[in-house]
């Protein structure tokens, strides 16, 4: 059984459009109404789908981990997810699912970026998406294009080994963190996404904050020796750099050479700070992970 999971928020101008053309190639549907103060989640009860309420708007993340928990109660074979805007074609659920169902992939991720003609996407989104995927790509061993792209499709497999926990945007990284974790197969094919009128419901900015925040944070987590040990061991490198310069010149002169001395110590401390944390953050993942399997 393929379920598509379609997280909404105030759609009622795209949910009916959305839905319909699903119905039309008979897949289950969920519809999982985040909090809407509109008449998204009318408009999909009456179109005979299943539909998850919140009662209040908790985020895009969240609206995810009610799809999945209600994905793995109906013990469906692979769930797509599809944004509720208009914004992706019907016609590419066939080429997601095929990964799946030849056991090439665990999630299969439609990306914007995969050889295809990308002059239809607004830079500022384009350039954004690339640098959040860029610091994505720290977590992972595979180097994805397209991190945030919501047209993605899970196997049971995927399904069963990740529940997420993050309840705004960054929630796309943090599954791919703990399907890096899981061992699970990713593998991206490419995607058209239609950029037509005003179909965003986020401002661009707050969005990209919001998505980079919440990616550094799992990836501070899951890499706490990357994320905090290079920046520290570059950060100590140049502050012995300068501090070596500030000693040689007062040794030569007698002087203190203030702006040198300043880089060279306030540097030092800040890597020896990152090492610390790296360190200390290591230290307590661990002994957390321990913990929950003993």
């Amino acid at each position: 059984m393929i379920t598509i999971g379609i997280p909404a928020y105030n759609e009622e101008k795209n949910i009916a459009k959305v839905i319909v053309q699903l119905q039309d190639k008979g897949y289950s549907i969920i519809v999982c109404d985040d909090g809407s103060s509109d008449m998204t989640a009318k408009i999909a009860e009456k179109m005979n789908v299943i539909v998850i309420r919140h009662e209040k708007n908790l985020g895009y993340g969240a609206a995810i981990r009610s799809i999945f928990l209600k994905a793995k109660e109906l013990n469906t074979d692979s769930l797509v997810t599809f944004d509720a805007d208009g914004q992706h074609r019907v016609e590419d659920i066939t080429s997601l699912i095929e990964p799946l169902t030849k056991d090439k992939a665990d999630i299969v991720i439609g990306s914007r970026f995969l050889g295809q003609d990308e002059s239809n996407i607004p830079n500022y989104r384009k350039t954004g998406i690339k640098v959040i995927t860029k610091i994505a790509n720290i977590s992972g061993e595979k180097e994805l294009t397209d991190s945030q792209s919501g047209l993605r499709a899970y196997n049971s497999k995927a399904l069963e080994s990740i529940t997420p926990s993050e309840n705004g945007m960054g929630v796309s990284t943090e599954i791919l963190i703990k399907a890096n974790k899981a061992n699970l197969k990713i593998f991206e094919i490419p995607v058209t996404i239609l950029y037509e009128g005003n179909t965003s419901t986020h401002h661009p900015v707050s969005h990209g904050a919001s998505v980079i925040v919440s990616t550094m944070k799992f990836i501070s987590i899951e890499r706490p020796l990357k994320f905090y040990g290079i920046p520290g061991v570059v950060l100590l490198s140049i502050g012995l750099f300068f501090s070596f310069w500030a000693i040689q010149g007062f040794a030569e002169t007698r002087q203190i050479i203030t702006n040198v001395s300043l880089i060279g110590i306030g540097t030092t401390i800040l890597g020896l700070i990152f090492l610390m944390n790296a360190i200390l953050l290591f230290t307590l993942v661990n002994l957390v992970r321990e913990g929950k399997e003993n």
